[in-house]
Order: structure tokens, then sequence, then C-alpha cells
């Protein structure tokens, strides 16, 4: 039989065909999107690096009292030539209490960052490269990303420190004899585990909701993102995936992190001196020369890191979920 013009026509792609793995798509979504994506990251890596500048100095601000009275008491000291022991707990104290700003600054960050990524991903890997815009960002999707990061810091973290809280209440120093329990039973033993316990349950929650972002930035509201990561995750394919991807994802944050900070720490003595010469007080520069190493290896890594990692995992959220669920880009 001859074969005639038409059977010579190529057969198109079927949307069943193989799939490129999850890592091979992201990485054709950040090199088509690179230069949008470049110029997001450094715009929101350097307005919070602005913002939390200007925290840090507020902070110091109000602090002040703090840092006058430990000055005063060492040179009382020193006066008096005895020994004198620096507590720092009024200002772990006062860092516990600001923590949750600075919290807040990096989950408007990350959320922002999520955002620009899963509109690249959802462009598609074969179109035009979409341009992500700042001010869509924060109009369209900030408020139920940064409300998913909420629910999601109140879902993993409440235990760990309801159980540290119990054991520090039952088996801590402050406590005087007799206990309330016994050194070598296993309730002592128990008790004083659990907030290593609940560490490991918190790890856990955090990999089964780590895909509620890229659900909220589809469309979804927090709860509905959250349900969704959950649902895909506790799967075995999806716990599999998930974690194949997490593992080198925060050890590569953990590496740049502190490769960053060992680089920036000769810049320690030279912001200490820097603040101790412009208000007189050696403390105030001791604590802000320890701390603008670690600022730099934050935010240096949230800029080699956090683009990478949110665009693997909307794409990673965009191959569990069904293709009638996933919504349209806004």
């Amino acid at each position: 039989m001859s074969r005639t013009a038409q059977d010579d026509r190529p057969v198109p792609p079927t949307a069943d065909g193989p799939r490129r793995g999850v890592v091979a798509t992201a990485c054709g979504v950040l090199r088509r999107n690179r230069a949008p994506l470049a110029g997001v990251t450094v715009r929101v890596v350097a307005l919070s690096g602005l913002v939390w500048l200007l925290l840090t100095a507020a902070i110091f601000a109000l602090s002040w009292q703090l840092f006058t009275t430990m000055r005063n008491r060492v040179l009382f000291y020193h006066y008096n030539e005895d020994p004198y022991l620096h507590d720092p707990g009024n200002l772990v104290l006062v860092t516990l209490c600001t923590l949750p700003l600075f919290l807040l600054l990096l989950a408007t960050g990350s959320a922002t960052l999520q955002w620009v990524c899963s509109r690249a991903v959802a462009a598609g890997t074969d179109g035009r490269p979409e341009r992500p815009r700042l001010r869509t960002a924060a109009a369209a999707r900030l408020r139920p990303m940064l409300t998913v990061y909420l629910l999601r810091g109140i879902v993993v973290w409440t235990l760990p420190l309801v159980a540290y809280e119990v054991a520090y209440r039952f088996t801590g120093s402050q406590l005087d004899t007799p206990l309330p329990l016994e050194r070598d039973s296993w309730g002592y033993a128990v008790v004083s585990n659990l907030p290593v316990a609940a560490l490991v349950v918190a790890a856990v929650l955090r990999l089964t909701l780590s895909l509620a972002p890229a659900a909220v930035a589809d469309g979804l509201g927090a709860r509905a993102a959250l349900r969704r990561s959950w649902s895909q995750t506790t799967t075995l394919a999806g716990s599999v995936r998930v974690l194949a991807l997490a593992v080198p994802a925060v050890v590569v944050t953990a590496a740049v992190l502190r490769l960053v900070v060992q680089v920036a720490l000769p810049l320690r003595p030279a912001v200490r001196g820097l603040v101790e010469d412009a208000t007189g007080n050696f403390f105030a520069g001791y604590y802000a020369g320890i701390l603008a190493p670690v600022i730099i290896g934050i935010l240096c890594a949230a800029a080699l890191t956090l683009p990478v990692t949110c665009t693997v995992f909307a794409v990673l959220q965009n191959r569990l979920s069904p293709r009638a669920e996933v919504a349209r880009p806004l």
C-alpha cells in the first residue's frame, strides 16, 4: 500500500505525554523569567533590609535605658574593683517580645516572592515570560498569603511552646526539692523529653503545610490552602516529593547563611566601633556588631534561595493539584 501525503504529516504532541520533572520545570521557569524575578527579588530584599534596619534602630532607641543601666553598672563594678558578670536576661526578653515584628517582615517578603514565582509558573514555560509587579502582588494576594503564614505558624509552633512550658514547670532548674517528679522516674524522662518530641511533630507539620502559600497564589483562601496542602502532602507520592525537595532546600539555605555570616564577620568590629563612638555606649556597639553579620546573612540567603524554593514548591503544588481544582491566576 502506498503512503499518501496525509500520512507524512507529523503527529501533534498529546497532553498525556511524559512531563518534565519538578526541578527541571522550575529551572526552566527561572531561566525564562530570570530578569523580572531577579528585579523583584532585589527590590524585595533591599526594602526588607531597610525596614529591618529601621526596626532595629527603633528597638535600640526604646531599649536605650537598658543599655545605659548596663554601662553604669559595669562602671560601678570597675570603680569598686569587683568582678562584673553580665546578665543578658533583659535583652533576651526584649528580643522575644520584638521577634514577631521581624517574623512578620520575613513573612511579607516571602509572601511577595511566592506570589511572583507562582505567577511565573502559571504563565507556563513555553509562553512569554510574565513580568510580575509588586503592586499587583500587594493588592491581590498579600493579605491571604500573610494569613496563611500566620495560621501555619500557629499550627506548627503552638505544640513546641506548650511542651517547653510544661517541661520547664516540672523539670526546670528553678524548682526546689522535692521535685514534682522524681529525677530517675519514667515520668521525669517523658516530661523532660517533651520539647524534643514536639519539635519533631512541628517539623512534620511544617512539611505537610509547605505548599499552602503556593496554593494561596493559585487563588484559594488561607484555610482552603492549608487544607489543600495537607491533602497533597499526606499521600505517599506527595510526602516523598516534598521531603525530597525540602531537605536539600533547608541544607542549602543553612549553608548559604553560614557562609555569608562567616564572610561578614569582619564587619563586627567596624560596626561596634561606629556605634560606640556615636553613642558612647559599649554594650550598644557590642550587640550591634553581633547583629550586623546575622542580618546580612539572612538577607543574602533569602535573596539567593527564596526565589528557587518558591518556584519549586509552586511547580510541585501545580503537579499535585487536580486540573479541575487549579484556579486561574488573577
